[in-house]
């Protein structure tokens, strides 16, 4: 069970740490973590600080919260998110993005590094999230107390806001970098897909697959908070010609990609 009370120890620590209304946050994805070194002065509070916070335990998510000044806003960035892979259950998931609320976000970007079940789409591509498929076999939202923090039965018919989808639409155009868009499927991992999972997949209407990213956005759309999220494709997923991926490349294939993505979200939150 999740209480205000933690919610509150979680966000005064940060504050006294001096995270100050804090206008947008930004969870980083695999391979994704560069961003937070173009923040400035930046304040930073490790996982294992933060009262009721879980700890990161995967090997290349780094797991600290970094407060500071990127493109004259005060934004909170997440290097390196929870798994349900991990062990965690989805509250925990998601806690991060209840405690970013509370601190005065207003919009929340969400990168991850995804699959590309859509063979249209190559990998080192970047997908905008239109909608997703919740295929983790459970909820955020499913705890006795969730009506403490909002709607039980949050409406979900537009989780990923228009306006922001249709800014970074714009500026991709403008800047001349390719943005696809598409639907997302997020499954608990943490081993890969199978050739027959793949095609249930691209059966179910999945333009890219990860083990992430429905959970935080569900809790964004339970909060209220708009929320965008964009993949950067590191891998095809074509069921007929699959060879085995080495996670080292996925990471290669995001860092490779991620100025691009950093370019996008840098003249959003210009626009916001």
């Amino acid at each position: 069970m999740m209480t205000n009370k933690q919610l509150e120890e979680s966000t005064n620590y940060l504050k006294s740490k001096g995270f100050d209304t804090p206008e947008i946050g930004i969870v980083l994805g695999t391979g994704l973590g560069k961003l937070a070194d173009e923040i400035e002065n930046p304040i930073e509070a490790h996982y294992n600080h933060i009262p009721f916070f879980p700890l990161a335990t995967v090997e290349f998510h780094t797991g600290k919260l970094i407060y500071g000044t990127f493109e004259n806003k005060k934004v909170v960035v997440m290097q390196g998110r929870f798994h349900v892979y991990e062990g965690y259950d989805l509250m925990d998931v998601t806690y991060p993005i209840r405690v970013m609320h509370k601190l005065g976000i207003k919009n929340l970007f969400i990168s991850n590094a995804a699959g590309a079940i859509n063979l249209n789409m190559k990998k080192g591509d970047m997908m905008l999230i239109e909608d997703h498929i919740n295929l983790q076999g459970s909820s955020p939202l499913a705890f006795k107390n969730v009506a403490e923090f909002g709607s039980r039965f949050t409406d979900m018919s537009t989780p990923y806001d228009a306006k922001m989808r249709q800014k970074l639409l714009e500026i991709a155009k403008k800047e001349n970098i390719s943005l696809k868009e598409g639907v997302y499927a997020s499954v608990v991992g943490p081993q890969l897909e199978t050739r027959a999972e793949y095609r249930m997949l691209k059966i179910l209407g999945a333009d890219a697959v990860g083990m992430s990213t429905v959970p935080e956005v569900i809790v964004a759309n339970h909060l209220n908070l708009p929320v965008i999220a964009v993949s950067v494709l590191t891998d095809e997923c074509d069921p007929a010609n699959l060879k085995p991926v080495e996670i080292q490349e996925i990471i290669a294939i995001a860092g490779k990609t991620e100025p691009k993505m950093v370019r996008l979200f840098k003249e959003l939150i210009k626009q916001l």
